[in-house]
């Protein structure tokens, strides 16, 4: 943290970014001066530009850009004019992982890592302390609907952050507490196997302060030799979550007509009754468990963490309510995995029973559909209705032969398509589904906006 503290201005290259901007605003609200670059405005841009916050969309420097730090994204090429000034300037550039890293550090930091789940963990611990009236600051990778951001700050007792496997960036963190979800493979492009995820998730683990607490979803412990579990839980204190032989889970798990969930909390020794959970879905339920066990770790009676909990909206384009009327229901999520894919439609198909499913889905990255297109093709058969758009290729230049084509050949569903934007919105107000989900990771969050109108 000594790293920061003289930095009276920092640049951020790829300012919008969902990491990034969090990051922006914790600078901010220090009181150093803010500016930045990204490519387009939106509306993360927006809010820190309401602030005060100077924001160019234009890639070239400008006379006034002499900051005394830059934080750059990954997602920034090489080619970009800004990029290479600065590599050039002498001026101290940092990745957002490793800027995330030093404030790590030197604070008490609850990090959420894993495959699936981190981002809604990740933000039902930030709130539950947030709402219990403990100071917190939380970056988290998704936009929360309490507070319409994916920022939280009420001070520095606690840092609460998102572990991003990608790139490896969990790896700069130093949590006094860290939580695995899972550890199914992910980002080849960047590992070239499981076995080499398996093990920057073990490194994160091991990342982990001496004596801090690590909570690890059951199927995570499979992945450790007995002498490689061992070791960790000589190092650490150890809990165990997601079934009923684990030292946290949930039973008399109740999905309510309203789409949220009640059940039990099993809690080491103890059984806390009826609590509740506005977002649905058994996964949702096992977040939710972990959030209230990192909570109940730090001292928070379990009376303000139920409450907190109920008061919990969920996260934005996860299992997103659009529209709920009479006729249709509308819900958007950002599963962009088969495993996010398979909870998404199965917690749709309990919810729906009886009625038939449509999905739109858009691949995110063409390595992603190569790796993947077995398991895509899979979890996509089991909705009445899929169709497919092309692949968004965000970091990736394309591979050969690699496309939606290869998915939908592996699928067997008799009403399985592919479609453009303009024909996915002439098919919805052709047929008005009844429940209708939009799935992606891509620019499919644009064309909500055009199905909501149809829709209501």
């Amino acid at each position: 943290m000594d790293e920061l503290k003289d930095i009276r201005s920092v640049f951020f290259l790829g300012i919008g970014g969902i990491g990034m901007s969090a990051l922006a605003e914790y600078f901010f609200k220090r009181g150093v001066k803010v500016s930045g670059y990204d490519r387009v405005e939106t509306p993360l841009t927006q809010q820190l530009a309401f602030k005060g916050v100077q924001i160019s969309y234009e890639d070239k420097v400008q006379s006034e850009y002499n900051p005394d730090l830059i934080i750059y994204t990954p997602a920034i090429p090489s080619t970009s004019h800004l990029m290479q000034h600065f590599a050039n300037s002498g001026i101290k550039m940092m990745k957002r992982s490793e800027v995330l890293g030093l404030i790590s550090s030197s604070e008490k930091t609850i990090a959420i890592a894993g495959t699936h789940g981190k981002t809604t963990t990740t933000a039902m611990v930030s709130h539950i302390l947030y709402y219990s009236g403990i100071e917190v600051t939380g970056f988290v990778g998704g936009i929360m609907s309490n507070y319409d951001s994916n920022y939280i700050d009420s001070g520095s007792e606690y840092i609460v952050a998102e572990a991003d496997e990608f790139d490896r960036s969990f790896l700069t963190l130093t949590p006094a507490i860290s939580a695995v979800l899972s550890m199914d493979a992910d980002h080849l492009d960047i590992y070239g196997g499981s076995e080499e995820v398996t093990i920057g998730f073990k490194d994160f683990i091991n990342k982990t302060k001496k004596g801090g607490t690590v909570y690890l979803h059951r199927s995570v412990i499979k992945n450790f030799t007995s002498n490689e579990w061992e070791v960790v839980q000589e190092k650490y204190k150890c809990l165990t979550f997601g079934d009923k032989d684990s030292d946290i889970f949930a039973s008399n798990i109740l999905p309510q007509k309203d789409g949220s969930v009640t059940f039990d909390l099993n809690y080491k020794t103890r059984l806390y009754t009826g609590l509740q959970l506005s977002m649905p879905g058994n996964h949702n339920v096992s977040n939710a468990t972990v959030a209230m066990a990192i909570a109940l770790e730090i001292g928070i009676p379990i009376e303000k963490v139920t409450v907190a909990l109920a008061a919990f909206k969920g996260i934005k384009r996860r299992f997103e309510y659009v529209v709920q009327n009479k006729l249709n229901t509308y819900i958007d999520d950002y599963a962009h995995h088969p495993e996010e894919l398979r909870n998404a439609i199965a917690t749709a198909k309990d919810l729906f029973q009886g009625k038939e499913i449509y999905g739109i889905f858009q691949p995110h990255l063409f390595s992603r559909t190569r790796d993947f297109a077995d398991g895509f093709a899979r979890e996509l058969d089991q909705l009445d209705y899929p169709i497919l758009m092309e692949i968004y290729p965000a970091r990736e230049l394309p591979i050969e032969n690699v496309n939606s084509q290869m998915i939908l050949d592996r699928m067997t569903n008799p009403n399985k398509q592919i479609m453009s934007f303009k024909e996915i919105l002439e098919f919805v107000n052709k047929n008005k589904p009844e429940v209708l989900m939009t799935l992606g990771a891509g620019d499919i969050d644009t064309i909500v906006p055009k199905i909501k109108i149809i829709l209501s």
